[in-house]
């Protein structure tokens, strides 16, 4: 099997065009082993009326959305998921199944009674706001994981540093690899990057700075964090702005509601761009700002930290596990406290004073996370898990 190609499915719950961190971290790796030749094919929901009831194929990757009429707290329910993925996981040699999801342990026995390849990536312990419902549904999707598993060969990480540290690995670390997420963002276009840089501080004096979030604007990220950290850095900066790339309210959270206050008060010195989808624009929005943060009191590994530094630019991350990663292996920034605005202001004031220090040339950010290396190690695994299955 070492020479040919893998009958690949590919199960979570929301694909492109839904973009977050995993949607776009799958959309990469799927497409990538599509490119090498590879039939893959990607389950998913079809959470929004507006995308089509029938299959799809995008960039070389058969999509297949099920109606799900309901969500429990973030996942989809469908109703025909178990004898669809029942059927798919007949037509394929191995199941590249991405947590945390209600459909672990499903998809755990489907691959067991069938003799199919079983390969997990996990991208972060299920953490989710506080509420009587939401720890069962946390608890309940844990369960489920468990299930998936013990009956998995091998289990794939962002991070040693997270893995060490995750609820949810700790019972299987002996079986886990670490595998870099796949980070490919286009170059920025420096006339765009002008553009964007004089209207976003226009009114300034050329005093301000540009601190960038990119992410939603949910409590597990802590964003208020960073806006309370922005009085610091104007005794400094004067003028200096957050530019906010993602999006802020959200049907399953209202913590952006429940800040308004503060949002109100610091309302002239934000500036909120919602979610942007061009991947040129998302690179010339990390190259328009000065430094990115990273204010988050949970965080897996957050790819933004290195699409940023791939665009030069900085970043001033928590201390906390998976977020730390990058800004370690890099140099190329700051680590603070969790929930500390004044840790979070001082560290931004010191990167604005020495940006030059903390940039590091492009060719050495790539010889720590490398696209082609990322696709290389989830291929092996792939053909491992489908040979471990027969």
């Amino acid at each position: 099997m070492t020479d040919t190609s893998l009958k690949i499915l590919i199960a979570l719950q929301y694909y492109v065009p839904h973009r977050t961190g995993l949607t776009l971290y799958v959309q990469r790796i799927a497409e990538a082993l599509a490119r090498r030749g590879h039939q893959v094919t990607v389950l998913t929901a079809r959470y929004n009326l507006s995308l089509p009831r029938d299959e799809q194929v995008i960039n070389g990757v058969r999509v297949i959305r099920l109606w799900a009429p309901f969500r429990v707290s973030r996942g989809m329910v469908m109703p025909a998921y178990p004898w669809a993925a029942w059927r798919l996981v007949q037509m394929h040699d191995v199941v590249s199944l991405h947590v945390p999801t209600l459909e672990t342990a499903l998809y755990a026995i489907y691959t067991r009674l069938q003799k199919k390849g079983l390969l997990i990536t996990h991208h972060g312990d299920l953490i989710l706001p506080q509420g009587a419902f939401n720890r069962f549904v946390q608890w309940f999707t844990f369960q489920l994981y468990l299930i998936a598993g013990r009956l998995a060969p091998r289990i794939i990480a962002y991070s040693s540093d997270y893995a060490d540290n995750s609820y949810y690995i700790a019972p299987f670390r002996q079986k886990t690899s670490v595998v870099y997420p796949p980070i490919d963002i286009p170059a920025p276009d420096p006339q765009r990057v002008e553009v964007l840089r004089e209207e976003w501080l226009g009114g300034t004096n050329g005093n301000g700075r540009l601190i960038g979030y990119a992410g939603r604007f949910v409590e597990e990220k802590r964003p208020d964090v960073l806006i309370k950290a922005l009085p610091i850095i104007q005794q400094k900066y004067p003028g200096t702005r957050i530019v906010f790339a993602g999006q802020y309210k959200l049907k399953y959270e209202h913590f952006y509601a429940r800040h308004q206050d503060l949002v109100q008060q610091h309302r002239d010195s934000l500036i909120f761009l919602d979610l942007i989808t061009d991947e040129q624009e998302v690179a010339n929005f990390y190259a328009a700002c000065d430094v990115l943060a990273l204010p988050s009191d949970t965080e897996c590994f957050a790819l933004v930290q290195v699409e940023a530094m791939r665009c030069g630019t900085p970043v001033v991350a928590t201390d906390i596990p998976g977020a730390r990663e990058v800004v370690k292996v890099t140099g190329m920034g700051e680590i603070v406290p969790p929930g500390n605005p004044q840790a979070m202001g001082e560290a931004l004031v010191r990167v604005l004073d020495n940006r030059d220090k903390y940039i590091k040339p492009l060719s050495e950010i790539d010889t720590i996370f490398n696209f082609e290396k990322t696709v290389d190690a989830y291929e092996q695994h792939l053909r491992s898990a489908f040979e471990a299955a027969q």
